[in-house]
């Protein structure tokens, strides 16, 4: 089967093949999926796609021309692909579930350490022979309360880790993990109680019609004065401006993302030499209590092998016509 992989970089081309061990044949391009570049795909039964590429109507309408019949994220979430049009379309969409739940959990708890201890504040002012330590105070974890904004596999790793500083753990999400309560003592409660209890909030939610926006001026209303916000899932979980609103109150007392919900023209690219165009993300970059990495938790050793992995075989599967409890649509 020939597959194009789009928003092709350089650790694509390093894992995939690896994975693939000549099973398909691989065309990378380097331009993110939309309708303008579909025809990209030209001769290909599938595509392979990241996080940022469009999987809209027209997209897929574009592809449907092509003959596509399978479309493969190389992650797992699935909210940039209108999975009600490619079932109309007649066309598979698979993902890859739990890749490493710890890459993305481990990454949530530096960013929460980074954030109170200000280590890379403190990094930058030692190699410039500046030991001074005003303005690096930080506070103890032990004994905080941590609400926990959704506990699937990934929520549920990040609970195991902060169990061991010693924190109160309290978690929100539709499905409830009773093992997760034995394992880490978590206590569910509703999302209003998560947001006036905590002193950290981390969010590890799906984007869903029903999720978006779930960060918003009530929700940042309804928390501790000097709350730790952390989103290391999807951008637009997050109304920024809602919490540009708090940080200038000074509601919100420190936040963290790897993700951004109009990360699309920014992320995964150098765009050190250009003028930044989003005055969203400009403001939120004159925050001194804002810590902002690129679309990063998910990039380790591990979990590259296993997205590889299994997106090969989600093709293995596709091909062989295998049901797949990878498939969406």
């Amino acid at each position: 089967m020939k597959i194009t992989v789009f928003s092709t970089k350089s650790w694509d081309r390093e894992y995939l093949p690896l994975a693939n061990q000549d099973k398909h044949e691989l065309k990378f391009v380097t331009p993110r999926l939309d309708a303008d570049h579909a025809d990209l795909a030209k001769d290909s039964e599938a595509v392979c796609i990241f996080v940022n590429d469009d999987g809209g109507k027209e997209s897929l309408a574009a592809l449907s021309k092509l003959g596509v019949k399978l479309i493969l994220l190389r992650c797992a979430g699935f909210n940039n692909v209108d999975l009600d049009e490619a079932k109309k379309l007649k066309i598979q969409v698979m993902t890859v579930p739990g890749y490493s739940p710890y890459a993305v959990a481990e990454h949530a708890l530096a960013l929460i350490l980074s954030l109170n201890r200000k280590t890379h504040k403190s990094y930058n002012r030692v190699r410039e022979n500046n030991f001074e330590l005003t303005g690096l105070l930080g506070f103890d974890i032990h004994g905080k309360t941590v609400g926990v904004l959704g506990t699937g596999k990934i929520g549920q790793v990040f609970a195991g880790i902060m169990k061991g500083f010693g924190v109160k753990l309290i978690g929100y999400d539709k499905f409830k993990s009773d093992q997760l309560v034995k394992d880490t003592g978590l206590e569910y409660v509703e999302l209003d109680q998560l947001l006036a209890q905590s002193d950290i909030i981390s969010i590890h939610l799906p984007l869903l019609k029903d999720t978006q926006h779930i960060i918003n001026d009530q929700a940042v209303e309804k928390m501790k004065k000097g709350v730790m916000i952390v989103n290391t899932s999807r951008g637009a979980l997050i109304d920024t401006k809602a919490v540009i609103k708090g940080l200038k109150k000074g509601s919100i007392g420190y936040l963290g993302l790897d993700v951004y919900e109009e990360e699309e023209s920014l992320f995964y690219e150098d765009n050190s030499g250009k003028i930044l165009q989003d005055d969203t993300f400009a403001r939120l970059l004159t925050f001194p209590n804002v810590l902002i990495t690129g679309h990063q938790a998910f990039f380790t050793k591990e979990a590259q092998e296993n997205i590889c992995g299994t997106t090969i075989q989600n093709a293995e599967d596709f091909s062989q016509g295998k049901k797949s409890d990878n498939a969406k649509a």
